[in-house]
């Protein structure tokens, strides 16, 4: 690492510990900026660079994780969790956890009761799939040939939640990926609940692009946690939703394909099966 590279470095190792000891104040962009002697443009790019998320994510992701252990480990009415958030009012908190965990924080404090799920299997090139919607997009979707062992799966993800045998337009546009129809990819919309850096890292999964490969430490080095491959590993392996958050694409640094929650085999041959719709052009 040269000696700028370890300035910006050091820099970013700041102005991380100054948000995480600070995130009840909820700091702006200039006031880390000014902490770390920086002009808050120059910052915003360093961060966003080294961190692989903007210095606003990055504090929302502090903030939830926050937020979401008040409102489950101490059982904290909505209005208490903001206030120990820094948050100006119950409003800000529930956009706050619409926007990172996709559900409000009623929901989360709930385990998903209330929640209505649709569900339906389907067939795939690589086998019977279940996948499961809420209102908000797809929050589900694995590989299974037992159809009861697929139900029992989902339920365990969401305990309180109430589940309905239903194909709707989300779980169908979602299964026009495996029809050729990439047209369809934008209206995709997915529901996802995480800790932060189990988001980040389903993140830079999807930017991943069809037929190509990453691995392990390049995941690691995108989120901005180099040598952090194996919590990468556990992350990927927490996937919620098989195929559209394309952990498939993820190999060793040695060029083993490694393993994969639903089988090697399936993982190899979906490799093999997006790279021949790429080089075919369809």
């Amino acid at each position: 690492m040269n000696i700028q590279a370890s300035i910006n470095y050091h820099r970013i190792a700041e102005a991380i510990d100054y948000i995480r000891e600070n995130f009840k104040s909820q700091p702006n962009l200039d006031d880390v900026a000014e902490k770390i002697h920086l002009s808050p443009s120059h910052f915003q790019r360093l961060f966003t660079e080294w961190a692989g998320t903007s210095p606003k994510r990055f504090l929302q992701y502090i903030s939830v994780e926050h937020a979401k252990r008040l409102l489950k480990e101490e059982r904290a009415t909505l209005f208490d969790t903001a206030y120990e958030t820094g948050l100006s009012s119950t409003s800000r908190l529930h956009d706050l956890f619409i926007k990172i965990e996709g559900m409000t924080p009623a929901e989360y404090k709930n385990g998903g009761k209330n929640l209505v799920i649709h569900y339906s299997f389907a067939e795939s090139p690589f086998g019977p799939l279940i996948v499961a919607s809420t209102p908000k997009g797809i929050c589900y979707l694995a590989f299974q040939e037992d159809e009861a062992k697929a139900l029992s799966d989902l339920t365990a993800k969401f305990p309180n939640a109430t589940f309905l045998r239903k194909l709707d337009l989300l779980q169908q546009n979602a299964l026009f990926i495996f029809q050729n129809d990439w047209r369809e990819l934008h209206q995709i919309k997915l529901h996802l609940k995480g800790t932060d850096f189990q988001l980040k890292v389903w993140e830079s999964l999807l930017k991943i692009p069809m037929g190509s490969l990453s691995t392990y430490s390049s995941v690691a080095d995108r989120v901005g946690n180099p040598g952090a491959s194996r919590a990468v590993g556990t992350a990927i392996g927490s996937n919620p939703v098989a195929f559209l958050i394309p952990c498939h694409r993820i190999i060793q640094s040695s060029g083993a394909f490694g393993g994969y929650m639903w089988g090697a085999t399936r993982k190899a041959a979906i490799i093999g099966w997006e790279r021949s719709k790429i080089h075919s052009g369809t």
